[in-house]
């Protein structure tokens, strides 16, 4: 829900300040560019319990680590964002919501070359766990966003999946997480890239409703296991009728519950 009236940003942008986790947290967001959902509550409440250093790559305003603060999956929390307006607002988010002792925000392309991410201050082989929410169109599919943030959250081109997993092994200590919320029609290059380099990999499907297809795939893998692959039986959103969601759903988006996977 929207708690105030936009307010002017560098360059002009709108922002709206909205309410998350059943009004936990608060966040500033663009008013017309990307703009985080349902993903972004979902990935952040899909850490585990007891994770020590959480990195968000490709953090947009910074929802996916707040909430994984806010429910106390994660001690500390690093969010890397490119795109240095989206990325100023998220180092806002995280003062205005209490955890500036806990988190903090590097910009910088996670397509950067090595020596450029070092430069950044992002170390490698460090954090317990690492959650992305990748682009999800290839170029050329999709409609682009006219709004460039907007855009650039949704388009990449089709190798850039592949660099976005390796980058986060390179992040992920020995015995870490990687976790993606990702469309289910991107199922295939999105295992492709993930089995190359995580074992122990867990599918949860996310359909709208029982019966209905599935539209959404949380991802885990563990860095340096060897245990196969399991596929979790598909969970939905809603009830049966309506747009109520469902008691589990219900309490993350309420901020009463993290999401037990």
């Amino acid at each position: 829900m929207s708690l105030d009236q936009p307010s002017d940003f560098v360059k002009h942008q709108t922002t709206t300040r909205d309410a998350f986790l059943g009004g936990r947290i608060t966040l500033s967001q663009p008013e017309k560019g990307f703009r985080a959902g349902l993903d972004s509550v979902l990935l952040g409440a899909a850490v585990r319990a007891g994770t020590g250093r959480l990195l968000d790559l490709g953090a947009g305003v910074g929802t996916a680590g707040l909430v994984s603060l806010s429910l106390g999956r994660t001690a500390n929390a690093v969010l890397v964002e490119r795109d240095a307006p989206t990325a100023e607002l998220a180092r806002e988010n995280i003062e205005s919501n209490g955890f500036g002792d806990y988190a903090a925000v590097i910009t910088l392309d996670i397509l950067a070359s090595g020596p450029a991410k070092r430069a950044a201050g992002l170390p490698e082989n460090h954090f317990d766990t690492v959650i992305a929410n990748p682009p999800f169109f290839e170029v050329g599919q999709g409609t682009l966003a006219p709004e460039a943030s907007r855009a650039d959250a949704r388009h990449m081109d089709g190798s850039a999946l592949d660099a976005w997993v390796r980058c986060a092994a390179g992040c992920t200590r020995g015995g870490g997480e990687l976790i993606v919320v990702y469309p289910a029609q991107g199922l295939v290059p999105l295992l492709n890239a993930i089995t190359m380099r995580f074992g122990a990999v867990t599918v949860l499907p996310i359909a709208p409703r029982a019966g209905e297809a599935v539209t959404r795939l949380l991802v885990r893998g563990v860095k340096g296991s060897r245990a196969p692959l399991k596929m979790l039986s598909t969970r939905a959103l809603h009830g049966a009728t309506g747009r109520d969601f469902a008691p589990e759903f219900d309490a993350i988006f309420r901020g009463e519950a993290a999401l037990d996977w």
